[in-house]
């Protein structure tokens, strides 16, 4: 199973000057904003996502449609430090989860899900990342 939308909830949305967020705005289309069933963390500047099945526990990010997803996948991988080479337990792991989109629809996309303990970590409520 795969796809080519990519979820983002944290530093490669739009609007960020960072090198994987231009990246990511040359080779993929914006296709809206979406939640996910989550928790937001806030690690360092940037924000991890744990999965959730509580209804009232939402993550908001963007959705994005990949035009070259393996390529564009590899390199975020590489990014996110969960690619080929890297010790285990990574931080991140990319997975397909369900995401849902602002008209109510469901469609699996590709996130990075944060992988480490976040014993101390301060959480983002709102599960807006601007919002911290």
């Amino acid at each position: 199973m795969t796809s080519d939308r990519l979820f983002v909830y944290g530093t490669l949305m739009r609007g960020f000057d960072h090198p994987m967020a231009r990246l990511l705005s040359q080779h993929a289309d914006f296709a809206g904003e979406a939640t996910c069933r989550g928790r937001l963390f806030l690690i360092k500047h940037y924000p991890g996502l744990l999965l959730s099945d509580a209804p009232s526990d939402l993550v908001h990010g963007e959705l994005f449609h990949l035009r070259t997803p393996d390529e564009l996948l590899r390199e975020l991988d590489m990014y996110e430090a969960c690619g080929e080479g890297f010790p285990e337990p990574t931080e991140y792991l990319r997975q397909l989860i369900e995401v849902t989109r602002a008209n109510g629809v469901s469609e699996k996309a590709w996130t990075y899900i944060y992988n480490w303990p976040v014993t101390d970590l301060p959480r983002i409520e709102s599960g807006r990342f601007l919002d911290h």
